[in-house]
């Protein structure tokens, strides 16, 4: 018997929901339509489906994509770092509470305390036939950030490896669902060629027909809910082996209107709006944003951070403030719209030589322009860097609050997250850290708004 087995898949959603009930409305019908040719089929996410930058995220913490995916009738997905890092342990440790669906993480525990209950490192499929699909997951090791939240991510290589040489000889096929990037999966799928299939995601790369690497099939789906991946497999029971695998990218947006798209992003716009709407200050005046210059918003910003850090100097830049502070009350809500960003501040260590070199590559009018996307970024322009308590004077002598900047000496900058992976600065990617976390940069702007108002 040769056994036609579908897997819908989407991945790197980030709470992009535009397209949400259109192409949850074309895998249904597709569905019923395989049910009724006897064909099974089953529906994973491969992470990152929520963002918080979104308000309606915001608001619920992420259950709201929990239920949108329970109504969606998934089966199993795996976390990407936006569920892992952007929550704290005990959000993270809740949100999948309700699911009605299995959550895989082969690379993930708990630090200290229990892990949750939802988390499980594979599960096991079954069609109607008795063909059994072991599905693992990894998601990405940041280190850093999970342990700082009471996690530990292990090296999810080499834990996708050994649950595959244990499922191997239980199951007919292993589906992997990688939140690792694509160079991490062809790494894997040429360490590991009994895995079937890589569903993929993180680098929001796309692949319309799958790329076969070492014999496995590699899948991407791009990100915002731009598509939708469909995997057809032909399975030989007599043979006990996969005969083909073809992989498809349905484009979303070219999927047929459904009624009420409108009317229901605008219904979870408002519905986080009236979470996080309540006003917690009222403030005298309004605080401008400028996205090429200082202003009286990246001034007060600095501010909060100096208190909140206790840095020798800062580093920021200007295009985090997506709109001007604006006096009178101020909500939640408001702030969120200021600094949508799922950003965290860090705490670096850098030798006055690191600092001048630092300073100099943040004089790069070239990055004031960059329409940023990703590390968190979720403005229109990086704009300019903005530095605090340094100055350069015109024999390239850098000071810091009026003192003259010593080579050997140690400093302390405080700075985005985002900086220090390497991407701007090179150097801060060894250097000595600190990641606050779980709070964002609205929330530790908002807090000294309170503190320094009350």
């Amino acid at each position: 018997m040769l056994e036609k087995i579908h897997i819908f898949h989407t991945n790197d959603l980030h709470s992009h929901f535009e397209y949400w009930l259109r192409m949850q409305a074309f895998i249904k019908e597709q569905r019923q339509l395989l049910a009724g040719r006897g064909e099974a089929s089953f529906l994973l996410d491969v992470g990152d489906h929520l963002d918080r930058s979104n308000i309606f995220t915001e608001a619920t913490l992420g259950k709201g994509n929990v239920e949108m995916l329970n109504m969606a009738s998934y089966d199993v997905v795996t976390i990407g770092n936006n569920e892992g890092i952007t929550l704290a342990f005990d959000d993270l440790s809740a949100l999948y509470e309700g699911a009605d669906f299995d959550v895989v993480v082969a690379n993930l525990r708990a630090l200290t305390g229990e892990n949750p209950s939802w988390l499980k490192p594979y599960t096991i499929l079954t069609t109607m036939h008795g063909t059994t699909i072991g599905v693992i997951g990894a998601t990405a090791q940041y280190d850093a950030f999970y342990r700082t939240l009471n996690w530990e991510v292990t090296e999810p290589r080499k834990a996708l490896i050994l649950l595959v040489q244990t499922l191997r000889q239980e199951v007919d096929l292993i589906v992997c669902l990688s939140h690792l990037g694509i160079s991490e999966d062809e790494l894997l799928a040429n360490e590991c060629p009994d895995i079937d299939v890589i569903l993929g995601a993180h680098t929001h790369h796309t692949l319309p027909e799958g790329k076969v690497v070492n014999g496995v099939l590699l899948t991407g789906g791009g990100k915002f809910g731009q598509y939708t991946g469909h995997l057809t497999i032909s399975y030989s029971h007599a043979e006990k082996q996969v005969m083909s695998l073809e992989e498809q990218l349905i484009e979303n947006g070219q999927l047929a209107t459904v009624p009420g798209e409108a009317e229901f992003l605008f219904g979870l716009s408002k519905k986080g709006s009236s979470l996080m709407g309540d006003p917690v200050i009222q403030l005298p005046k309004t605080y401008y944003k400028e996205w090429f210059h200082y202003s009286p918003l990246s001034d007060l910003f600095a501010e909060a951070v100096f208190d909140y850090t206790g840095a020798d100097c800062l580093m920021f830049n200007a295009g985090i403030f997506v709109e001007d502070l604006k006096k009178g009350y101020v909500s939640p809500y408001d702030m969120h719209k200021i600094l949508p960003h799922p950003i965290n501040l860090c705490l670096i260590e850098l030798t006055g030589a690191e600092l001048k070199e630092m300073y100099v590559q943040a004089q790069n009018e070239e990055w004031w322009q960059l329409q940023l996307k990703g590390l968190g970024f979720r403005g229109v322009v990086l704009g300019k860097l903005l530095l605090y308590n340094l100055k350069m004077d015109r024999q390239r002598q850098l000071f810091l609050n009026g003192e003259i900047v010593v080579p050997t000496q140690t400093y302390t900058l405080a700075t985005l997250d985002l900086f220090t992976f390497g991407y701007f600065f090179p150097s801060f990617k060894y250097a000595k850290k600190y990641y606050y976390l779980p709070a964002f940069l609205r929330d530790i702007l908002l807090s000294y708004l309170q503190k320094s108002r009350s």
